[in-house]
């Protein structure tokens, strides 16, 4: 399987110029630990994580750093943690050497990408602009229906499905894209994640089974309670 087989999509993201407190906010209402920042062509220029907020003079927590790695850094440093901890746009305290992955990477290389750099979840990068996010959880979700890897890949058919599934999920107000995955195989639809009432799986499904082509839909949705 590859990155476009899991990952999820489309990707909520924000623009240089966003107000921290936007994004911090977006950040809790979607319980998200990074959000991309995006050009206004689409194109990935950054990423805000929880890593970057961290240090923000509201909390009073200083960046602890080494004393050797300050002397190496010298007021260079120290100035751009200044930056990060008064900034008050994504472009002042983003990321910028972000790792990425294609549409077309195999899970495997994305599992390596992540242990690699210790990070929790890799923008998918396709035409030049972000496609989805693929993290912890779409690797796991992906494992679970083959542990001994030996299933055939998802066809065009079944990824022409989850697009479709996908696009018509996007537009709805009442669902959380950030909070559902899905992966076709054999015309049957996994979904995950997680539902904030049985009325919201209910849609789920049903836009599922409405999608030409599904055979079948094993539900793995969770229930939880929404922060607003």
């Amino acid at each position: 399987m590859h990155a476009r087989d899991v990952m999820t999509s489309p990707a909520i993201c924000v623009a240089p110029n966003t107000q921290l407190v936007a994004i911090v906010d977006l950040m809790l209402k979607h319980r998200i630990s990074a959000v991309p920042v995006v050009s206004s062509d689409g194109a990935l220029v950054g990423i805000v994580s929880e890593g970057d907020l961290m240090h923000r003079k509201e909390l009073g927590v200083p960046a602890e750093r080494s004393w050797w790695l300050r002397a190496l850094g010298g007021k260079a440093m120290l100035a751009d943690e200044f930056v990060k901890a008064h900034a008050t746009l994504a472009s002042e305290v983003m990321t910028t050497e972000v790792v990425v992955a294609g549409a077309d990477t195999a899970l495997p290389d994305i599992a390596k990408l992540l242990e690699r750099n210790r990070i929790k979840r890799v923008p998918i990068i396709a035409a030049g602009k972000v496609a989805g996010i693929v993290s912890r959880a779409n690797l796991l979700q992906a494992l679970s229906l083959d542990p001994a890897g030996a299933a055939p890949h998802p066809t065009d058919s079944d990824r022409e499905i989850r697009k479709q599934i996908l696009a018509s999920l996007a537009s709805e107000k009442w669902n959380d894209i950030a909070h559902l995955n899905l992966v076709v195989r054999g015309g049957i639809v996994y979904l995950w994640g997680e539902v904030t009432s049985p009325s919201h799986r209910n849609a789920l499904i049903a836009a599922a089974r409405d999608t030409k082509g599904v055979n079948d839909i094993v539900d793995h949705t969770q229930t939880f309670q929404t922060l607003y």
